[in-house]
Formats: structure tokens, C-alpha cells, sequence
């Protein structure tokens, strides 16, 4: 089973969540998170234990915050996982909606409160020691407008590391790599 974690503010139902969808099938769950960090990453922790425990194996696909998360689970769970322009340091990155009321969802405009406190929960989920690099490609485009690339390749150098200019911060192009990201999870 793969899952695919959204970023801050979307869903499962994004557009890029479609494209995975399309081209995995019934691999693939793409499930909208709460916003909450600790219950995202709970409910992604009982689906994983769940799935493990009957002996299926899992995969990640994780975007942005998303890569954050997966980067987190995949370590902990011994899993692979595919890392897409991953925020690396969310604490920092999403400081901008500090003080703001409402953060609104890109996919339904649906409005939800993110505080200091959540910002601040993100740091529980830190990995400091990358367990098994090998079980990680992570892809970054330069051209990403709201995350700095170069600290997630700082940070993930020891993965499977492929950088490409331009692009954004959907990851352009992300169909290119499907076939990879297949092998990659059952070869």
C-alpha cells in the first residue's frame, strides 16, 4: 500500500494527489489529514501499524509538509519513501501564519485555525538521525517559491538526491518520475 501525505493546507484530493491516484490505482490511499500535526501524524501512524501489523508492506509519498511527515515515519517504521520539495524545518517555514485567524485550504477554501502551538508540536517530529538513507529519493525543484530547496538537500544529501532547475513548488512534471518511484518501491 502506498500512502500519499498532502502538504500544509491541501488535501487528498489535490491535484497532485489525482495524478498519483490515476497512474497507482488501488496502490495508493490519498486521504485529507486534520490539520492538527499531532492527530495527522496519529492517524497516519494507525493506518501504517494497522497495514504492518496484517504484513502488507507500505510506501510513502510525501509533499512539502507531507514530505515532512513522511520523512518522520518512514524513519521511525523502517519505511521508503519518496520525498517531494520536502519542508525539512515547517517550524520556520510556516511562522508567517503566526498571528493569523484563519489559514484557508487551497483545494475546497475551507478556513481552519493554525496556532503558535501546532507550529510549535511540528518540532516533536524532527528527525535528527537519518536511520537508512537508502530507503529515501528526494526530489526538489529550485524554483520552489515557498520552500528553500537547499536546506532539504542539505538535510537529505544522503538520499537518493535529484534536483532539478526550475519548476515550483507543486513539483512540475512530477508524472516523470512515476516509473521510478514504482521501481523503487517494489524492485
Amino acid at each position: 500500500m502506498i500512502i500519499y501525505i498532502h502538504g500544509f493546507a491541501s488535501c487528498g484530493f489535490g491535484s497532485k494527489a489525482q495524478k498519483f491516484k490515476e497512474y497507482f490505482e488501488e496502490e495508493i490511499i490519498t486521504i485529507s489529514l486534520p490539520t492538527i500535526p499531532n492527530l495527522a501524524i496519529d492517524t497516519l501512524e494507525q493506518i501504517i501499524e494497522f497495514s504492518l501489523n496484517k504484513d502488507e508492506n507500505v510506501y510513502l509519498i510525501g509533499s512539502s509538509l507531507g514530505g515532512f511527515y513522511s520523512l518522520y515515519l518512514a524513519n521511525k517504521y523502517d519505511l521508503k519513501a519518496v520525498l517531494i520539495n520536502p519542508a525539512v524545518n515547517p517550524w520556520n517555514t510556516l511562522h508567517r501564519y503566526e498571528g493569523v485567524e484563519f489559514v484557508t485550504n487551497y483545494y475546497d477554501n475551507s478556513r481552519f485555525e493554525f496556532t503558535q502551538s501546532h507550529i510549535n508540536s511540528l518540532k516533536n517530529y524532527k528527525v535528527e538521525d537519518l536511520k537508512n538513507p537508502q530507503n529515501f529519493i528526494t526530489l526538489l525543484q529550485e524554483e520552489d517559491e515557498v520552500l528553500d530547496f537547499n536546506e532539504a538537500a542539505i538535510k537529505l544529501k544522503d538520499t537518493e538526491l535529484i534536483v532539478e532547475e526550475g519548476g515550483s513548488h507543486s513539483f512540475d512534471g512530477i508524472e516523470r518520475y512515476f516509473r521510478k518511484i514504482n521501481s523503487f518501491f517494489y524492485n
